[in-house]
């Protein structure tokens, strides 16, 4: 299946597009304290790490003129993405970021209304929250894709049917995703006007097509470093060596 289709047989199936499982999570790149991306610099120091900034559908964490400019595409019902979340992204973020040489960037490959409505709440808000909304809702992915599993008919029609926004939340509601997001310190209220943002929605949407088709991805998550994907690149032990060798 494409990975930018929106069939819904998609979201009960326990086997998605993606190569490998799931491992158990942990925060450990999620520790970062959150400031404004406007207090990103202090005097002739800055930051990296808390530097972000939302740009053409995604999210670019890092120095924006970083020598090793690396984008992960990723799938928020991919187990594979979770994997690397914890294994890559921590690394990357506590290691490789603050020395300014790499930047990262996060966009989303969307396979279904799962990840589309994972990936609109994860955009809530100031940029600067998108790496820990980000975190959050792939720590909890063991979980909401097994309740995603055991969905039943009722809540089927209401993820099918009605106004894209309705559907939208009632996917959150029943993933468990208002949740994760509340923990995260957001309102409810806050929350919907981000499911009720179409226009957000249509953007998303079809910057995956556009980044499926300029970058010829074939699965999640994928790699482009500087321009180029990188082939048969789809975890952190691949993809390691390809961002020392900027520091040799």
């Amino acid at each position: 299946m494409p990975l930018t289709s929106f069939r819904f047989s998609a979201l009960l199936s326990k086997t998605f597009v993606c190569a490998l499982t799931l491992s158990t999570l942990s925060f450990s790149a999620a520790s970062a304290q959150e400031t404004n991306s406007g207090e990103a610099e202090t005097g002739q120091n800055v930051n990296f790490s808390r530097l972000v900034v939302r740009e053409n559908g995604g999210h670019l964490i890092g120095n924006p003129d970083a020598e090793a400019k690396l984008i992960e595409f990723v799938s928020y019902t991919c187990g594979h993405c979770a994997t690397f979340a914890q294994q890559g992204e921590a690394a990357i973020k506590l290691l490789y970021v603050p020395t300014g040489k790499v930047s990262l960037e996060v966009r989303h490959l969307l396979r279904d209304p799962i990840d589309l409505t994972a990936a609109m709440l994860a955009h809530c808000g100031d940029p600067i929250k998108f790496p820990l909304n980000h975190s959050a809702i792939m720590v909890g992915q063991a979980k909401w894709m097994e309740t995603a599993s055991k969905t039943n008919q009722a809540q089927q029609a209401r993820w099918q049917f009605g106004a894209p926004a309705a559907r939208r939340r009632a996917i959150a509601s029943d993933l468990g995703f208002y949740d994760i997001m509340e923990r995260r310190g957001y309102e409810r209220p806050e929350l919907d006007r981000c499911l009720k943002d179409d226009t957000m929605a249509q953007n998303l949407a079809e910057t995956s097509i556009s980044d499926t088709e300029t970058y010829q991805i074939k699965g999640t998550p994928s790699f482009v470093l500087n321009g180029e994907l990188l082939d048969q690149v789809h975890g952190w032990s691949a993809l390691q060596p390809k961002l020392d060798a900027f520091f040799q």
